[in-house]
């Protein structure tokens, strides 16, 4: 099968070229700046920028599937301001669609995120939402994948959360309770590359996440564990909060904003996680404590 990754040279990205080279498919990854080394042996490298649709048509030319992982992080506040994550994830995956479309594209897989909606309380939320809809009404067999946080090498959550919760003492907003369901980028991954490969996947939406709900406070002692040290976790009122992080997102290069406040008000978890539709039980899938374990060891 012939397969174009947009957005491939990413964190996601790569890790997916990566299994689906592995399984014997002709792998395509196109980003803005496509000369990626953390790109496997074999994979081929396109440029091209999904908010200039020219840049990209050409690309689709002959592809039997095309997965968009382009996005920008929800974690951080863009350098361009909130109207780029509409830009990106809307005006971007409308690129995407177009040219899947107009080049009679297989299959379609969506990178989309948990709480995906149009009416959504944050930018990035509403912008994946609106893509969804520019999946969904296109004439592609398509595929969407909504995960929780994705964690693995090369991602950023770990970092993130370091900054958000540093080690001895952490101020979390509302005390750290705010639910995640990370899971690595490997089993990511596989899922994505067997939505490909098996037609019942066509039309499906699914929410994936990894085997454990943790809160943010247990996601922060975890990490801070891994390196040896320890965190004490300050509640910091959710009033408060907001107006910190309002005041530091009128700050140039202050990487926070409301949104990252909003987005602290609800849960990142499942409702019904949906590996089993590809055959995967939460024991198969890597935990975030045996990551951290492993990344130390490592090191």
């Amino acid at each position: 099968m012939k397969v174009l990754v947009v957005g491939g040279s990413g964190f996601v990205g790569t890790n997916l070229c990566r299994e689906l080279k592995q399984r014997g498919h002709e792998v395509t990854a196109m980003s803005r700046s496509p000369n990626s080394d953390d790109l496997p042996k074999g994979v081929n490298k396109v440029m091209g920028n999904v908010t200039a649709y020219d840049s990209i048509k050409d690309a689709f030319d002959g592809m039997d599937a095309v997965y968009n992982l382009v996005a920008l992080s929800p974690l951080f506040k863009p350098s361009g301001g909130k109207e780029m994550h509409d830009k990106i994830h809307r005006q971007g995956t409308e690129n995407v669609v177009r040219a899947a479309e107009k080049n009679d594209v297989d299959r379609f897989v969506q990178m989309s995120a948990l709480g995906a909606d149009p009416d959504g309380p944050t930018a990035y939320i509403r912008a994946k939402g609106r893509a969804e809809e520019i999946v969904t009404e296109s004439v592609l067999d398509w595929t969407i994948f909504r995960p929780s946080v994705i964690f693995g090498d090369g991602g950023e959550f770990v970092s993130f959360t370091k900054l958000l919760a540093p080690p001895y003492v952490s101020a979390l907003p509302g005390g750290g309770k705010t639910r995640f369901q990370p899971i690595h980028v490997t089993d990511v991954a596989r899922m994505m590359a067997d939505a490909v490969e098996d037609e019942k996947h066509v039309g499906q939406t699914y929410e994936i996440g990894g085997p454990d709900k943790l809160t943010l406070a247990e996601i922060a002692k975890l990490i801070h564990e891994s390196d040896g040290r320890s965190t004490t976790v300050v509640p910091v009122p959710m009033g408060l909060a907001k107006v910190g992080l309002t005041i530091g997102g009128a700050i140039p290069g202050f990487p926070m904003g409301t949104d990252q406040y909003r987005s602290l008000k609800f849960d990142n978890v499942t409702d019904d996680n949906a590996i089993g539709a590809f055959g995967y039980g939460t024991g198969e899938l890597t935990t975030l404590r045996a990551y951290l374990r492993d990344a130390h060891d490592r090191n």
